[in-house]
């Protein structure tokens, strides 16, 4: 597992961890919001009124409502993202990392209300009768690209997994795990049986599920958000303050945690949030392609509301319980992952300013510092040589060794830093981040300890719609390719690799979703400047076609 993450990550080095991603990410949107003239701030309030079905007609073809297309899509990003990747952005990027997030929502608006326009352009009709499209359609049907259509095809198919089905159950069954101490195989199971049978419904099912699902959730995680924020209200001044006060200085040493840079900022900001609103990946249109309109622009328009519910309000509220309970910050009891774990050689403090700066330097690797191999005598379960453990980019103390949920005696064999043992057992006292940082925090609230089965709860219902929608997306992709009769195989496949994922490492899935989301982005961030004059002509269209349609109504226009 190791040795394929390691793989992992030097194929994320060169994309979706590249230097270079996020300013093709935000210079895209960028250039779409100056282009079209900032209609996610224009639109915003029309926008509302679409979604609530003011302007629907009942001869408008398609399988859902706009509603429904908007909940479909917003519980296919509403997810892990919104509640271990925060946590994990600002584990890694400290507080600044949150402006990126909010950032990437802002010019994701736009990008998102491009790439659903177009995609429901060119939708086609299925064999099966349902209504197919996503970027793959107007790549093929406009630009003629059919061998770009089939490499966005195929990336969907991966991220479907990357992104939609393994972190989701990964980050439920290891929360599940920590608050109720339930089998993670057993929350898999059960959840993979639940979710074949509602993904065997098709759009329908599952529009009708997500439609209910999606407000449900949204307020469990509401009330106990705000419980975290009003019960740290001392800290919510300083805690705003902290994510623009680091912008253009990085975040300094605090606590346990160790410093980060300006570009660890800004490139987990930035990936974090795509990872959370998923604006630009090509995602989100194939779900509002299945909504009954009949311009295309419309659908557009209810896509604008996504980043802002997911990002700027759902985020937002995880960044301030994360940052006013001061959890982020603090060395918590936990069992250490290998993927995270390091030993060094040599004795480190981070109670000193050059121990501190040592080790920040080390886990942003500008000064790597010498890793330990050879041999550790351990005597009940405590380490006897003068060495230093790094786990979850913090040092670790006060840590013990168990094999069979006992303390060891006996001497353990160390190569580059890595324990030889994968049975053994690290724990201790170290920065956690993903999900258990968000769940720790929530207790520091007027629910107490209670506060964390509000994050399992919600981290339940989140990532399990996500997973839902996910099947959808990978479901119109083996439409395109092989057509209706090969989603069944699909979905087959999806259902067992949710469960597989339930009791998989973390690390590594994280790592293989930063892969398949650039795997999808940059393939239709490219279709979708290609046809920027196709994009503004159909705006123009709308607003003229809307204006005869509905003469007694003001535009935005």
């Amino acid at each position: 597992m190791r040795e394929l993450n390691d793989i992992l990550t030097i194929i994320d080095s060169y994309i979706g961890s590249a230097a270079w991603f996020p300013y093709v990410l935000l210079g895209t949107g960028l250039f779409f919001t100056i282009y079209l003239r900032f209609p996610q701030v224009r639109y915003f309030r029309f926008a509302l009124r679409v979604v609530s079905g003011k302007f629907d007609k009942a001869e408008h073809e398609g399988d859902t409502n706009h509603f429904q297309a908007l909940t479909t899509a917003l519980s296919g990003t509403v997810g892990t993202g919104n509640i271990a990747g925060v946590a994990l952005a600002i584990h890694i990027g400290g507080p600044a990392a949150v402006f990126w997030m909010l950032m990437t929502a802002a010019v994701g608006m736009c990008t998102k209300f491009v790439e659903v326009t177009l995609s429901h352009k060119y939708r086609e009709k299925a064999e099966d009768g349902t209504m197919a499209g996503g970027p793959m359609y107007y790549m093929k049907n406009k630009l003629n690209m059919k061998w770009l259509a089939a490499i966005f095809a195929i990336a969907t198919i991966l991220s479907s997994f990357g992104t939609g089905s393994l972190p989701q159950i990964n980050s439920i069954s290891a929360s599940l795990n920590a608050t109720f101490g339930l089998d993670e195989m057993i929350v898999g199971g059960v959840l993979a049986v639940l979710l074949g049978l509602v993904i065997i419904g098709g759009i329908k099912r599952i529009a009708a599920v997500t439609s209910r699902l999606v407000p449900a959730m949204a307020f469990i995680y509401l009330v106990g958000a705000l419980s975290v924020i009003i019960y740290n209200y001392e800290n919510i001044i300083p805690s705003f303050i902290s994510i623009f006060s680091d912008l253009f200085t990085g975040s300094a040493a605090t606590g346990g945690f160790l410093g980060a840079s300006i570009a660890f900022a800004f490139n987990k900001g930035v990936g974090r949030g795509l990872f959370s609103n998923e604006a630009g990946q090509g995602s989100a249109p194939i779900a509002h392609a299945a909504a009954r309109a009949k311009e295309p622009v419309s659908e557009g328009l209810v896509a604008i509301l996504e980043p802002f519910i997911d990002t700027i309000v759902i985020c937002t509220l995880t960044a301030m319980v994360l940052l006013s309970s001061g959890v982020w910050t603090e060395k918590l009891q936990n069992k250490f992952d290998f993927v995270d774990m390091e030993i060094l050689d040599g004795t480190y403090s981070d109670a000193t300013d050059n121990g501190r700066i040592a080790l920040g330097n080390h886990i942003s690797q500008e000064k790597p510092l010498p890793l330990f191999t050879g041999q550790l005598n351990v005597i009940d379960g405590k380490i006897q040589e003068d060495i230093s453990i790094i786990n979850a980019r913090s040092l670790a103390e006060d840590i013990v060794i168990f094999r069979n949920e006992k303390p060891i005696n006996e001497v353990i064999n160390i190569t580059n830093g890595k324990p030889e043992d994968v049975t053994l057992v690290f724990e201790g006292k170290s920065l956690v981040h993903s999900a258990p940082l968000t769940a720790e925090a929530f207790t520091r609230s007027f629910f107490g300890r209670y506060g964390q089965y509000i994050v399992s709860i919600g981290l339940l219902l989140f990532a399990f719609s996500t997973a839902i929608s996910w099947s959808y997306y990978g479901g119109r992709a083996m439409t395109y390719l092989l057509g209706s009769k090969s989603v069944v195989y699909y979905r087959i496949v999806y259902v067992f690799a949710f469960f597989i994922a339930s009791f998989a490492d973390t690390t590594v899935i994280w790592t293989l979703s930063g892969i398949t989301i650039a795997l999808m982005t940059l393939p239709n961030l490219f279709g979708i400047l290609m046809l920027r004059k196709d994009m503004k002509s159909t705006v123009d269209s709308y607003w003229s076609n809307f204006k005869k349609d509905w003469p007694e109504e003001k535009t935005p226009e």
